[in-house]
């Protein structure tokens, strides 16, 4: 299960954009990584059923326990979590290496109180800026991205508006 592609997207898994993008990127499958998903049967089973693509629902514990393999396989998978900071402890304090992938494109991200919105569905709480800060620290580009022609730009063009 080797990685292609990896995503920030508080829905998760939408199976249009996966479609969209698995246009862009090979995908034989998606890698969820989410507690409160994994954890709840019926959340689990929602998403496994949202895509086409073979899907895995797993914990953070369970990615960690899995990632040897993940990059082992042959088969092309897209990563994907709900929050930068999820995505965070993968590439970060798991120290994943999601193979030549050196982009994390970040999807919508809801309107909530305290968040900073970045351009239309992208809303960033200072929470989730650090984590930003800290996967770009560790050598990955953060691109804000709705869909391949949908971009309002890099972690840099937005940090400012932070205080970190």
């Amino acid at each position: 299960m080797s990685i292609s592609f990896v995503r920030i997207d508080d829905r998760i898994i939408h199976g249009q954009t996966v479609t969209r993008w698995a246009k862009e990127y090979p995908c034989d499958g998606l890698i969820a990584v989410n507690d409160a998903a994994a954890s709840n049967p019926v959340l689990k089973e929602a998403f496994i059923s949202a895509s086409e693509k073979k899907t895995f629902v797993w914990t953070l514990a369970h990615f960690k326990e899995k990632e040897a393999q993940v990059l082992a396989s042959k088969r092309q998978y897209f990563l994907i979590t709900k929050t930068p900071q999820d995505m965070k402890t993968i590439l970060v304090d798991f120290g994943f290496v999601p193979g030549d992938v050196k982009k994390v494109i970040v999807g919508p991200a809801n309107d909530r109180p305290h968040a900073v919105k970045l351009g239309n569905n992208q809303s960033i709480l200072p929470e989730e800026a650090v984590a930003f800060e800290a996967i770009q620290a560790q050598g990955y580009q953060v691109k804000f991205q709705l869909l391949p022609d949908v971009s309002i730009g890099y972690w840099n063009d937005f940090k400012g508006k932070f205080d970190l």
